[in-house]
């Protein structure tokens, strides 16, 4: 029997170890073997095939070794927005062992010189918008700034297209997306190869839409470990995505016509606005579509009727999981109606338990603490051992979160038990929040909670004791919060009040809060 040669273009593009070790990067270099023309990624009008992409790619891995001098588990960050260069700079150079801290681009001063400190980010790529801001905050330890644009293009076109090896292997770390602890200090969630390839083909198993012939719609911020994975999917299998600059429903829904596209990821804010648009929004035809997919922060149930309506039966997955943990669960659109307050059941290879507080499991519906194990876990919390060994039990990551699970093996989340606020799809921890507000001169004790709001899922309020014989305005404290906060994070209300409520150990009672605000 006689064996083809493989043409020497095609040999000269596997990345050495790719048999025994995948990487991110490496189901998008086998689609391009399969289709190099086909266009695998746009955004903004701007697209790249395989084969471009793939030597953008490889051009990024040579440029972060030879040009910026970054070796194997050293890091680099990004302070971007969504934008076509983000999939190859994170492939790219996480393919030749350096790992990426993501920045959100409305980050202040104090949080990116934080997230760079705390990485140890010896470079740091930014738009042409921020450079100023990074400029002017940046630590020590980032020896190059490099801005999105001529320069970045001048220094790609300069690197080889050979493919680097790096020698990395799939449990390396390819990303550090950052977190808010419950102590507000923020925490760099490391992802592995391993642990991200796994959720693909898992989420691949459980929607059914990312094949070859599939295409998809990424809206939400690629620095979240979310966002990146929603433009990843796509085209690991060889489909197409195109990446939306920043969210807007009306450019969303044309999109989604246009395209044709067959999966789309909207968290409740997007539908929030989707339906605010009232009869119009049903101008666009989404017949295309094979998967919705919801998550980061819970759906309604009123708001899961309006969506099967808007959009048609069998479509809506709405999914749970962690920036640890990444996707857990999902409900699939069979149960969206008759599973109330439900997030479903878990993805392939994926375990759960509820644990009481000396960690033993409980049984059927019984509250506790969730607990979860799967091969798609974070590696651990970096420069943080203690926090890495406080959230794992063995195998298990306790998540923080309280819930329950039915007699057939559904999940249901209760509360968060860290009271994690999730506002528009962002994650804002209280007490970060509230170091600020204490830091004003006129505050004496505050609290902030997270009040029921159709249009954000959860609008942030800070209820405010202020100091005897000060005084302090709203919008005082406001600006206060702008100075030093994203801008998610500042609260959307001010509430003066004489006292907090507290238990007998003096401690703050949020609930307490939280529950009268819902009752309003």
């Amino acid at each position: 029997m006689t064996t083809m040669k493989q043409p020497i273009s095609m040999l000269e593009t596997i990345r050495p170890g790719a048999s025994k070790s995948i990487l991110i990067s490496d189901g998008i270099r086998a689609a391009s073997h399969r289709t190099p023309h086909k266009i695998a990624i746009t955004e903004s009008g701007r697209s790249l095939t395989y084969q471009q992409l793939v030597s953008r790619i490889d051009r990024v891995s040579n440029l972060g070794h030879a040009e910026l001098g970054l070796r194997h588990g050293e890091r680099a960050a990004l302070l971007l927005r969504n934008r076509l260069e983000y999939m190859e700079l994170v492939c790219g150079l996480s393919s030749a062992g350096v790992a990426v801290a993501t920045i959100g681009p409305a980050s202040t001063m104090p949080e990116i010189r934080f997230l760079c400190e705390d990485s140890g980010a010896r470079v740091l790529f930014v738009d042409a918008e921020l450079e100023d801001l990074a400029r002017a905050c940046v630590p020590a330890c980032v020896e190059r700034i490099i801005v999105m644009g001529e320069s970045y293009e001048a220094l790609l076109a300069k690197s080889s297209a050979t493919v680097f090896d790096g020698r990395v292997s799939e449990h390396d770390i390819f990303s550090i997306p950052y977190t808010s602890g419950a102590t507000g200090r923020p925490k760099g969630v490391m992802l592995s190869h391993r642990g991200r390839v796994l959720a693909c083909y898992a989420m691949a198993s459980e929607h059914g839409a990312y094949g070859p012939d599939d295409r998809a719609v990424a809206t939400t911020p690629m620095f979240h470990g979310a966002g990146f994975l929603m433009a990843l999917v796509p085209i690991f299998f060889g489909g197409s995505v195109e990446i939306l600059a920043r969210f807007d429903i009306e450019k969303l829904l044309a999109t989604i016509a246009s395209m044709r596209a067959t999966s789309a990821y909207m968290v409740p804010t997007h539908f929030a606005a989707l339906f605010a648009l009232g009869d119009s929004a049903r101008r666009h035809d989404t017949q295309s579509l094979k998967a919705l997919i919801s998550g980061t922060a819970p759906l309604a149930q009123s708001m899961k009727s309006q969506i099967i309506d808007h959009f048609g039966e069998g479509l809506l997955f709405e999914r749970y999981g962690t920036t640890e943990t990444n996707i857990v669960t999902a409900l699939r659109p069979a149960d969206q109606l008759h599973k109330i307050a439900c997030v479903g059941q878990c993805l392939p290879g994926t375990y759960i338990k509820v644990i009481d507080d000396d960690g033993h499991e409980v049984s059927a519906n019984t509250v506790g603490e969730l607990a979860v194990a799967s091969p798609y876990c974070f590696s651990g919390y970096h420069n943080m051992p203690e926090a890495t060994e406080k959230a794992r039990r063995g195998d298990w990551f306790i998540t923080g979160d309280l819930a329950r699970v039915d007699d057939e093996g559904y999940l249901y989340i209760v509360d968060r038990k860290n009271d994690m606020i999730i506002t528009g799809g962002e994650n804002v921890y209280p007490r970060e929040v509230e170091e600020v507000l204490l830091a004003h001169a006129a505050v004496r004790e505050c609290a902030v909670v997270g009040a029921p709001h159709a249009y954000w899922g959860e609008a942030i309020t800070a209820f405010v004791v202020v100091r005897e014989g000060m005084n302090v305005t709203p919008e005082d404290l406001e600006a206060s919060c702008r100075s030093v906060l994203a801008r998610y994070k500042v609260p959307k209300d001010f509430r003066m009040v004489d006292v907090l409520p507290r238990n007998s150990m003096g401690k703050i009672l949020r609930r307490q809060l939280r529950d009268g605000l819902a009752k309003k």
